[in-house]
C-alpha cells in the first residue's frame, strides 16, 4: 500500500455513505412532492406520527438536527397546516409540536412512500436488514 492510498476516494467509507444518502433522497423527492413535503419534513412527520406533542428539542435529538435547522422547517410545516407549535405554559423556553387534523390525515397518504422508494434500492429484505443494522451501529458509535 502506498503512502497516499489512504487519501483515495475509493478508500473512504464516508464517500459511498454520502453519495448513497444523496441518491436515495433524490428518489424521495417526486414521491414526497405529491404530499407537499420535503425529505426532512417527511422525517419530522414520521416522528410526530409516532408521538404527537413532543418538544422541538426531542424532535431534534431523534433526527440529529439542531434548532437552527428545525425552526425554519417547522415554520414551513406550520404554514402548510400540518403542525402547530405551542410554548409550554410551565416553561416558555420549551416549544412542543402538535399535528393538525391535516397532518394526521397525511399519514394515510404517506403509507406507500417506504415501499415506493424502497424498490429503488433493489436490495433483498436480508440485505436491507443488514444495511440498516450496520448504519445504526455506525450512527450510534459516532454519536457517543
Amino acid at each position: 500500500m502506498e503512502k497516499y492510498d489512504v487519501l483515495k476516494l475509493d478508500n473512504q467509507l464516508c464517500f459511498p455513505l454520502y453519495a448513497a444518502g444523496k441518491e436515495i433522497v433524490k428518489k424521495y423527492v417526486p414521491v414526497l412532492d405529491k404530499l407537499g413535503l420535503t425529505y426532512t419534513q417527511y422525517l419530522a412527520m414520521m416522528v410526530l406520527w409516532d408521538g404527537d406533542g413532543i418538544s422541538v428539542k426531542e424532535l431534534g435529538s431523534k433526527l440529529f438536527l439542531d434548532s437552527g435547522t428545525l425552526t425554519p422547517l417547522l415554520k414551513s410545516m406550520e404554514k402548510k397546516g400540518f403542525v402547530i407549535r405551542r410554548r409550554n405554559e410551565a416553561d416558555e423556553r420549551v416549544v412542543s409540536i402538535f399535528l393538525t387534523d391535516e397532518g394526521r390525515n397525511l399519514r394515510e397518504k404517506a403509507l406507500h412512500v417506504p415501499e415506493t422508494v424502497g424498490k429503488c434500492a433493489k436490495l433483498t429484505p436480508d440485505e436491507a436488514k443488514q444495511l440498516y443494522a450496520l448504519l445504526y451501529k455506525l450512527l450510534n458509535n459516532l454519536s457517543e
